[in-house]
């Protein structure tokens, strides 16, 4: 069993009735937001919200909102803060959501986090966000992105560094030649990192200026992550 399943058994064991709240899921590209993500609604049996997904739902429904959206989206321009605010407000509207979430890509700027302290603010049962930061170390996120390769067949993923196929090059399945992807160079990730740590820098210093930030150790096994996220959450909301 897994120490997040353990975690869970003992919860429930000694009474726990701790609320997660919103949960906004922070880290640079390559540290695992999105398995972390999947562990903790898991844990706590929360959705997760991503902005992309719901823009995404939102434009294949053909919603006042998606139909908006895509329009813009067709002139080639960003969706603006505005109509993702609307979007993001809709969602949490909705019954699953009443206990807790797990916000992955929002907020993603300043004035997205100013937004959404204020609408939490004015509910008078929310509890307020609560970020958590995976840290990892920089050489090791650039291994994990450049590393990468993928099977055009099967789509399994390995990792030159980490996790290499037995025939180098090769698919172990499918014996087909391994690609990389286009945006997996050190030339797209130093990009990708100067752009993350320019819009999210401000809303980690607004969310530890409040008191309700914590940063975990990514570098470590995701059962291991995943608890580390959990005490976070449990010692900030006391």
């Amino acid at each position: 069993m897994s120490s997040t399943m353990i975690a869970v058994e003992q919860g429930r064991e000694t009474g726990s009735k701790t609320l997660p709240g919103p949960i906004l899921l922070m880290g640079a590209p390559g540290v695992g937001k999105g398995t972390q993500a999947k562990e903790l609604v898991k844990f706590w049996g929360i959705p997760q919200i991503s902005t992309g997904d719901l823009l995404r739902g939102n434009v294949a429904k053909g919603t006042p909102l998606g139909k908006v959206a895509k329009e813009i989206m067709g002139r080639g321009e960003l969706v603006p803060d505005s109509l993702v605010n609307e979007m993001v407000a809709a969602r949490l509207k909705e019954p699953d959501a009443a206990n807790g979430y797990i916000l992955d890509g929002f907020p993603r700027t300043l004035g997205q986090a100013h937004w959404l302290d204020g609408r939490l603010a004015l509910e008078a049962e929310s509890l307020p966000v609560i970020a958590v930061s995976i840290q990892v170390d920089y050489n090791q996120l650039l291994r994990r992105i450049t590393g990468r390769r993928n099977c055009p067949v099967c789509a399994t993923i390995y990792n030159i560094y980490m996790n290499p196929s037995k025939r180098d090059g090769f698919c172990d399945v499918e014996g087909a030649a391994l690609v990389q992807r286009a945006d997996d160079t050190e030339a797209v990730f130093k990009e990708r990192m100067r752009a993350y740590a320019g819009l999210t820098a401000p809303v980690v210093d607004h969310y530890r200026d409040l008191g309700r930030f914590a940063e975990v150790d990514g570098d470590r096994p995701i059962a291991t992550i995943a608890a580390g996220i959990v005490a976070a959450v449990e010692r900030l909301r006391k």
